[in-house]
């Protein structure tokens, strides 16, 4: 699950809990403009203020006779947050040689992050992280070429406490730094209206013309899906509006459902921001953000280009119409609501597409143009609590992130003391018998399961250290491997069984939950294409010469048009079976990048256009006489 639901709690806890909420976000507001502290102590302040968090809003058990044990982890966070404040200069030279409250502290806190990362993410991530930690204690136990050497508690404590390369390692760091920020960005957006102001813009757009609810879905997911990286969240806000309306108008339940959870699932892949994936990439590759942004544009419009195109041939299959323009918002009015939205996300762009400056420091001068517009625009209106509440919804929404990323440090940590992730590359190999292709279908496997439980971000910096190797030894340069591995993380919420966004939208239409996930990842399909196609053919990713990326730009906008005409079954009219297949194979060689595929393509679609458009009135006449004849 993506979350868990905290219970009941007393006034005490609640007004403790919103206190320590704004100090977290304003301490990465301060740290954001004005320069971050240390690796460590920045690290160090950051989960100290997340585990008390997450211990007061996920009591141990609804019972109060235990609740005392949470006071307790609470003040051993504490205790170990003032010893490392008080000593990380001295930590470093103590690595090897750790003294008694080294150790306590150590291993307390080791397992205490496992404790929180259960109680946020559910059972898989702590069994993960705790199963590495066994591992390199008892490696010696396990069989064949995972076999290791037992390491010891005080090896074990100097790395992944004393040092850099374990719980406050890079992906904490990742957590501690330019997540917090966006998340906080995100939750500004939120609380000012811009997602109201997404989908009225999105309504203007497309809500005219045929299924144009589901058109707005499209729109309106995928621009708030950017910035706030959570498709379950992203559902259940923008699906409140866009859900009911598409049903309204002659949706499917499931139809509607999966729609907006195919949607919003893509905002994670949509630059610029794809919910801050693409600055996590570039911390874990030392790719360049304006490179990775650049290379993830054409595979996500044709991503949304799909999808676009499947509500659009649903709805004339179905004979749907568009809202009238009575039941549109006006855009001057709407443009005009939005003024401070724009400021955000331009001051944003710029400074990190022109400017290239760091991600916290775009993301704080964002988050403060965007306040001081919304002030300037709505000072006699404005409810000014929108700060506060802002502050505080960004601090709790940093929890479950923050706890995959720590313990993601300690399965790093453990993976660089042991070597085993020379053994998991070796085995991924082994398991694909060194042929890329079941290679990447391994890899698709692992990503999809570990994103199951949780959001995109912090599956993919799980699945970007064990699994992203593999690809790179046999060949697959570091981007694609790495895009590879993001986009199936992101992915994982429309995939059956366990589909948690399409489980959303169907809470909220009414459908059945598992043919709701069935339904998502037939819209989606060209999603889970888009990451062989860009493995086999690297224009896609705008690498190589103007001439063939612009080729292939070409061939996938057929492709994405054939393969939404083959799903939906009608393209100008309804279409047979043996028109559908003719459609699906034509769209997987026009896909599939290379001369020869191309050319098959562009052959099957002149058969396939020349059977829908000459075959079309003996159809009709045929469709006739079998109604006369049966009445």
């Amino acid at each position: 699950m993506e979350e868990t639901q905290p219970i009941n709690r007393s006034k005490f806890v609640v007004k403790t809990v919103f206190f320590l909420s704004i100090i977290l976000s304003l301490f990465h507001l301060y740290t954001g403009g004005f320069g971050v502290l240390t690796a460590m102590l920045q690290r160090n302040l950051h989960l100290t203020l997340v585990l008390i968090l997450v211990f007061l809003l996920y009591p141990i058990h609804k019972s109060a006779k235990v609740r005392w044990l949470d006071y307790v982890f609470i003040f051993i966070v504490l205790g170990s947050c003032l010893y490392i404040i008080s000593t990380y200069e001295q930590l470093l030279f103590r690595v090897g040689n750790p003294v008694f409250l080294d150790k306590f502290f150590g291993v307390l806190m080791i397992l205490l992050v496992l404790e929180a990362t259960r109680r946020v993410a559910g059972w898989v991530l702590a069994a993960i992280g705790g199963f590495f930690l066994v591992y390199a204690y008892y490696g010696s136990y396990f069989p064949g070429i995972f076999q290791s050497t037992n390491m010891s508690i005080d090896r074990m404590v100097s790395l992944l406490y004393m040092s850099t390369d374990g719980l406050w390692g890079t992906t904490l760091g990742i957590a501690a730094t330019f997540v917090a920020l966006f998340v906080i960005f995100g939750a500004f957006l939120n609380t000012t209206g811009a997602g109201k102001v997404f989908i009225d813009l999105a309504f203007i757009v497309g809500g005219r013309f045929r299924g144009g609810p589901a058109k707005v879905a499209v729109i309106s997911s995928a621009l708030m899906g950017s910035v706030n990286g959570s498709p379950v969240a992203n559902v259940s806000s923008t699906g409140q509006f866009t859900i009911p309306l598409m049903k309204k108008v002659g949706y499917k339940p499931k139809v509607a459902a999966s729609v907006e959870a195919v949607a919003s699932t893509g905002g994670s892949i949509m630059p610029p921001i794809m919910g801050a994936g693409a600055f996590v990439m570039a911390e874990l590759t030392g790719i360049p953000y304006a490179e990775i942004v650049i290379a993830a544009v054409i595979p996500a419009l044709l991503f949304y280009l799909s999808v676009f195109l499947f509500v659009d041939f649903e709805a004339g299959k179905q004979k749907l119409k568009g809202l009238p323009k009575s039941q549109l918002p006006v855009f001057k009015e709407t443009f005009w609501k939005g003024i401070h939205l724009y400021a955000g996300l331009t001051t944003l762009i710029y400074l990190l597409v022109f400017k290239q400056v760091s991600p916290m420091f775009a993301a704080f001068w964002s988050i403060i143009l965007l306040i001081a517009t919304y002030m300037i625009v709505y000072f006699k209106s404005a409810d000014w609590k929108f700060f506060v509440r802002a502050l505080e919804q960004g601090a709790k929404s940093m929890l479950l992130v923050t706890m995959a990323c720590a313990t993601a440090g300690l399965v790093v940590g453990v993976i660089n003391l042991t070597g085993i992730g020379v053994t998991l590359t070796t085995l991924m190999v082994n398991l694909g018998q060194n042929h890329l292709i079941l290679t990447l279908l391994v890899t698709m496997v692992a990503c999809i399961i570990m994103g199951m439980g949780l959001p995109p971000t912090a599956s993919y910096i799980v699945l970007g250290v064990l699994t992203a190797p593999a690809l790179v030894s046999l060949g697959v340069g570091v981007l694609y491997a790495h895009m590879f591995v993001y986009y199936f993380a992101c992915l994982a919420p429309i995939t059956p069984p366990v589909a948690l966004a399409s489980y959303t939208g169907a809470g909220i239409a009414g459908s059945n939950p598992l043919r709701t996930s069935f339904t998502s990842a037939r819209i989606g399909l060209v999603a889970f294409l888009i990451p062989y196609m860009f493995i086999f053919g690297p224009e896609l990713l705008a690498q190589g010469s103007v001439g063939d990326v612009s080729l292939a730009i070409f061939m996938g906008l057929i492709g994405v048009t054939l393969l939404a005409a083959a799903i939906t079954g009608w393209f100008k009219r309804d279409l047979t079976w043996y028109e559908r297949f003719i459609s699906l194979t034509s769209s997987i060689f026009l896909i599939y990048s290379g001369i020869v595929t191309d050319a098959i393509g562009l052959g099957l679609m002149i058969l396939f256009l020349a059977l829908v458009f000459f075959t079309r009135k003996g159809n009709r006449e045929n469709n006739s006489t079998e109604l006369e004849m049966t009445s």
